[in-house]
């Protein structure tokens, strides 16, 4: 099943609208990998950081679950043994990398949330996972950035580029050449062999798939698909909460456990809170953080009276950040705004 928004293949975004697409495509079937330990590893999850709450999103998103969005109508068959990726423009001499290179040097894992700048206030088109690969910031000081370069532009085997700002490339954040995700090879429709994931930026502009190049240029220089179509030019993520439950459904009165999500990747989330029928906001519980750059799970128990309530949550970030209210649509750089849901008890 492919769920699909913007451009989808040819279907798609028409004037300032993002549409959703679902199909029934078959993945080509990849040659399996033979994945390295990494050279750094992730600590055991703390206990508390994954809440066993019945409807709530488990911290680790299965692959089979984790959202699609990309422009590929068919899904690409990239031949491992002789992909490559190719590093230049505004760099001192080009790098060409195989894929036993890549599996050959020192990985890392990282636990990284993804969000898709398409999902609405409340969505699914976003997805937790450990993704195992090399660090883009090591293949560009093996290539040595030039003064002036202020974005890189990556290129996929089916033509597709995102332009990333330079900076979120080079600091501390893990920012992959990804050939893992949660412990095996990346599956065809998310990127095999590899794809870029960048902590705290939407996909539009850094999650590029099947991924063939890295040109290391200037925003004033070079433009990307999704920019050339309107969208913003950097896309860093908007602190987002959802509620995961009750939702959609009816509960008996007396306590009723709502809990979500929350993300704010590489900022990370400081508190939830919830209110009930526009009244007071009120402190949820958090899970365990495991690192800024992934979501948090949070609850919070409602002594629930009889009738119809609604129940909206927002998010503060580690900087102070406190998520706004105001409702904005995803064009041209995310939507914006409160969850809310509403509930019948009984």
């Amino acid at each position: 099943l492919l769920l699909g928004a913007g451009a989808v293949g040819g279907l798609a975004l028409v004037g300032a609208s993002v549409a959703r697409v679902v199909g029934v495509r078959r993945a080509p079937v990849a040659p399996a990998l033979e994945l390295p330990d990494a050279a750094s590893t992730v600590p055991p999850l703390p206990a508390g950081a994954d809440l066993d709450i019945e409807g709530l999103a488990p911290f680790r998103t299965p692959n089979e679950e984790f959202y699609r969005i990309d422009t590929a109508f068919v899904v690409p068959r990239v031949d491992p043994a002789t992909w490559t990726l190719r590093v230049h423009g505004m760099v001192e001499q080009e790098v060409t990398m195989t894929l036993d290179d890549l599996l050959a040097d020192d990985l890392v894992e990282a636990w990284v949330t993804l969000c898709c700048v398409s999902n609405q206030v409340g969505g699914d088109l976003v997805g937790n996972a450990l993704w195992l690969g090399l660090p883009v910031r090591e293949v560009l000081d093996r290539a040595g950035v030039r003064p002036g370069a202020d974005m890189v532009l990556s290129r996929s085997v089916d033509g597709f580029t995102a332009s990333t700002p330079l900076e979120v490339l080079t600091d501390d954040r893990n920012a992959l050449l990804a050939v893992g995700m949660n412990g095996t090879d990346l599956p065809p429709e998310h990127g095999y062999p590899v794809r870029v994931v960048v902590p705290g930026l939407y996909g539009y502009v850094s999650a590029t798939k099947w991924v063939s190049e890295l040109q290391v240029t200037r925003f004033a220089d070079e433009t990307a698909y999704w920019t050339d179509r309107g969208w913003s030019a950097h896309g860093p993520v908007k602190i987002s909460s959802r509620i995961d439950v009750p939702r959609g459904r009816s509960v008996a009165a007396g306590e009723v456990v709502v809990a979500g999500v929350a993300w704010a990747q590489h900022t990370g989330i400081a508190a939830v809170e919830v209110r009930v029928d526009d009244g007071e906001w009120q402190p949820c519980e958090l899970a365990e953080q495991v690192h800024v750059d992934t979501w948090r799970q949070w609850f919070f128990r409602w002594d629930a009276p009889a009738g119809t309530h609604s129940l909206e949550v927002r998010a503060t970030g580690q900087d102070g950040e406190i998520q706004t209210g105001e409702r904005v649509g995803v064009v041209p750089d995310g939507a914006t705004g409160w969850h809310r849901v509403d509930v019948q008890v009984g």
